[in-house]
């Protein structure tokens, strides 16, 4: 969505705002902003649904997600219709990300949750007498806020994981792109979800600031470091449990012995798949001298072959939020001025009409210009010549962000060890851009880029309250360790404790 314009107030008294399309600049429509009272009636609202929704149970919970699986695949041409409109990228990304990411991710969790969310028995260890259980409850309802820059599949994805584990959700996507959110509510009502699960508000920062503060169980957050620290802020004082995904400064290592055709190829795709305008996007290469050369030849013979436009076939679509390019010309000035060499790109397409900038490729570039420290978040691939693999990984962790990394090389063990090394909450060898999309996958940042995981076995669980359960197995009139105190019972505990720690044989039993 290329230009939100404030319009005058509804008859409602609510905000307002005009939207266009980013590549074409025409306008698509308008969308009233919700206030701090739709806020709270939709929790109210939400609040008294939650206990019948935890009651249908696992089958019946994802029986609704299957049927939104279907609905979604009969309609998916006219979904991913207002997705390009919204954002204006190129249908193939629309296709092979929202549309086929949604429909993984809720077959995935209706089918999973119900075992990962399962009871579970845990023998204790010291106290033989008696059985743990650990149980996965609902937290109750789940407040999420949501980014422009996949719009559908992010808000539709914590939505189905917070709803398979029997909460109800009040979703507030960007009102960047809201007409893309509010298919997310559109598809899970043709689906026949109950009233009052999915709440969805269509609004700014001033919507999201009082869903934070709002009577929410968790808030779950994608979005920029700047806004993240504020959510973290209000949720630790009202002591209110929250999941911040924000941003990256994505590192690629290129070992002497990568396979460059290949390395060349990851580079070039995850730098400027959908614009660049990815959280785990490559932002950052660093390549051993030895193969440099080769390597940047490679890389800027195929950015020069991208096309880019507003339809046919093309492989870069628009920017979708106007002063991301601001962001973007800056780094490029202060990296030029400070004698970064531009190889391919360096300027808005004057032969686009919308919000383009070409896919850009910098060589002699310095850790400290600021296109290689803070977060680009758009179409430029800058490129890092390293004596060697240990100054690719000093550099690669010399940096704010911990979100995602990739490394490439021939030896599958070097690449592990390094990955090990590498400060970052996920790493990819001889791959980008699947972190998030593999579904399994405990997704999340470490320092600047976020609390918390989402997506998987963990993520699943984060929206829910561990309970533990410990049951006497045996019965009887009263424990060893229960009143009264004597000295023989005394005498008992510490005999126990040389037995158990004092003693060889006791280490091993215990």
């Amino acid at each position: 969505m290329a230009v939100v314009a404030p319009i005058e107030p509804a008859p409602s008294g609510r905000r307002r705002l005009r939207l266009s399309h980013p590549a074409t600049l025409e306008w698509i429509g308008e969308v009233e902003l919700h206030t701090a009272s739709d806020v709270s009636r939709a929790v109210e609202r939400a609040r008294k649904a939650q206990p019948q929704w935890a009651e249908l149970g696992f089958e019946q919970r994802g029986r609704f997600l299957q049927r939104a699986v279907q609905q979604l695949v009969e309609r998916q041409d006219e979904f991913a219709d207002v997705i390009v409109r919204d954002t204006g990228k190129p249908r193939m990304d629309v296709l092979a990300t929202e549309i086929l990411g949604s429909c993984d991710a809720m077959t995935y969790y209706a089918k999973r949750a119900a075992r990962v969310l399962a009871t579970r028995t845990v023998p204790l260890h010291l106290l033989k007498t008696k059985r743990l259980k650990v149980l996965y409850r609902p937290m109750g309802v789940v407040g999420i806020i949501t980014p422009w820059n996949f719009p559908f599949l992010l808000s539709l994805n914590p939505t189905v994981q917070a709803l398979m584990a029997g909460n109800t959700v009040v979703l507030k996507p960007s009102e960047v792109t809201p007409f893309s959110g509010q298919l997310v509510g559109e598809l899970f009502k043709s689906a026949g979800l109950p009233e009052g699960v999915l709440q969805l508000l269509i609004g700014d920062g001033e919507t999201g600031d009082a869903l934070v503060n709002s009577a929410v169980d968790k808030i779950c957050f994608t979005g920029s470091v700047r806004t993240g620290r504020k959510i973290a802020e209000t949720c630790g004082r009202l002591l209110k449990p929250c999941t911040l995904e924000l941003g990256g400064k994505d590192p690629m290592i290129v070992c002497a012995d990568a396979d460059l055709e290949r390395a060349a190829n990851g580079a070039v795709y995850g730098a400027f798949a959908n614009s660049g305008q990815i959280c785990i996007s490559t932002e950052r290469v660093y390549v051993v001298e030895s193969v440099a050369d080769a390597f940047i030849e490679k890389v800027v013979q195929k950015t020069s072959a991208l096309r880019q436009g507003a339809s046919g076939e093309f492989e870069i679509g628009s920017m979708i939020w106007p002063p991301q390019l601001d962001v973007i010309e800056e780094q490029m000035r202060d990296a030029v001025d400070r004698g970064a060499v531009v190889r391919t790109g360096g300027r808005r397409n004057p032969d686009c009409k919308g919000y383009f900038y070409e896919p850009t490729v910098l060589t002699d570039v310095l850790q400290g210009m600021a296109i290689m420290r803070d977060e680009t978040f758009g179409p430029i691939l800058p490129i890092m010549r390293v004596r060697d693999e240990q100054e690719a990984l000093s550099l690669a962790n010399d940096s704010a962000y911990g979100l995602n990394a990739s490394i490439w090389t021939k030896s599958k063990r070097k690449g592990f060890e390094l990955a090990k090394k590498i400060e970052a909450g996920s790493v990819v060898i001889n791959d980008c851009l699947i972190s998030y999309g593999a579904t399994e996958l405990p997704f999340g940042g470490v320092k600047d880029s976020g609390i918390g995981r989402v997506n998987g076995e963990v993520g699943l669980r984060s929206y829910c309250h561990t309970q533990s359960v410990v049951i006497d197995r045996f019965g009887g009139r009263s424990e060893a360790m229960w009143f009264p105190y004597s000295l023989r019972k005394q005498q008992l505990i510490q005999r126990m404790m040389r037995l158990l720690w004092g003693t060889s044989l006791g280490r091993w039993l215990s």
